[in-house]
């Protein structure tokens, strides 16, 4: 099954979430909504409002506060993306340039707290106190996240599990809530609800790991972003820590030295370092075991297109080229 296929499945409900999404955009400041509206539009492939729309469709329960629901989490996304390429002073994303490169630092930051804000106003729309438990302390999870990460760059004596505990906080965490929100939302067992919150952090972690990978093997025109990005910034991700680990002294220095400087000056070098110790390979096996864990939790759904296509999207994670 393709990302069309998986698509096809929820078109009309896909096609209405973006409707309310365009809706919800609308505001008295016209720069907000032209900001706003170039990044939520810049071509994402909206794979967490896709889950919620999935989940609640597996749990037999597609209805308007499953959309919003589903709006709600691709804002409190795209708010965390102009408020991430501010800090990471990234120019380009999805093949276009960023809010922050088009109109500057201070519009971006404060066009996504405008998202953050409009998401909690529909937040509360959906008058369930539970879901909105899991939303607000995934954005404080979030945000821990992307401070922890900050700490760790240039910082090249981070650990696999440090670095788990980064990326569960800065990306499986909304995944998770995407899941866990719409199986409360659509008032599931217990067991669902928390299955399906397993399955949206395991997915989640696939995302990830594939995404750090790919900034060593992948096609910048295809990522839609510059590869080697996580180098240049000093990001010590799975590929360089399994290197460190696996590597020569001399592989190992070479890797230390260039996380410190950040940069693009010893890419090339990286690059074989990282394939040589199969650093790639070891990444590429640990996506593929989290997207299995995030299979086996779909087990307590009953059958469906659904079910089927929440599978395909864990095998889709790891395989994915950009």
């Amino acid at each position: 099954m393709q990302i069309s296929d998986i698509l096809s499945v929820v078109k009309a409900d896909f096609s209405a979430v973006d409707r309310l999404i365009h809706e919800q955009l609308a505001s008295r400041v016209p720069l907000v909504e032209k900001i706003a509206d170039y990044i939520v539009s810049s071509g994402g492939k909206r794979i967490r409002p896709l889950l919620v729309i999935l989940t609640s469709k597996a749990l037999q329960r597609s209805d308007e506060p499953a959309l919003k629901l589903a709006a709600v989490i691709e804002f409190l996304h795209t708010a965390t993306l102009l408020h991430d390429d501010v800090v990471d002073t990234s120019d380009m994303r999805r093949g276009n340039p960023t809010a922050n490169a088009k109109w500057g630092n201070a519009p971006s930051v404060l066009v996504g707290d405008f998202l953050y804000s409009r998401a909690f106003q529909m937040m509360v729309e959906l008058e369930s106190l539970p879901v909105m438990k899991i939303l607000s302390d995934a954005t404080c999870v979030i945000a821990e996240g992307e401070v922890l990460q900050l700490t760790n760059v240039k910082n090249p004596d981070i650990s696999e599990q440090q670095y788990r505990d980064v990326i569960h906080g800065k990306t499986a965490m909304l995944f998770e809530a995407s899941t866990h929100a719409a199986a409360v939302l659509a008032q599931a067992s217990l067991p669902q609800q928390q299955a399906l919150q397993r399955y949206g952090t395991e997915l989640g972690m696939a995302f990830q790991l594939i995404d750090d990978l790919l900034d060593y093997s992948g096609d910048a025109q295809e990522l839609g972003k510059n590869v080697g990005d996580d180098l240049a910034e000093g990001k010590p991700t799975l590929p360089l820590i399994h290197a460190m680990a696996t590597g020569s002294e001399e592989q190992r220095q070479v890797i230390r030295q260039a996380i410190r400087r950040g940069g693009l000056d010893q890419l090339e070098d990286i690059v074989r370092i990282v394939q040589d110790c199969g650093s790639l390979d070891y990444t590429r096996v640990q996506a593929q075991a989290c997207a299995d864990n995030a299979k086996q939790q779909l087990e307590l759904l009953p059958p469906s297109e659904a079910k089927e296509a929440l599978a395909a999207l864990a095998d889709i994670a790891v395989m994915r080229t950009h």
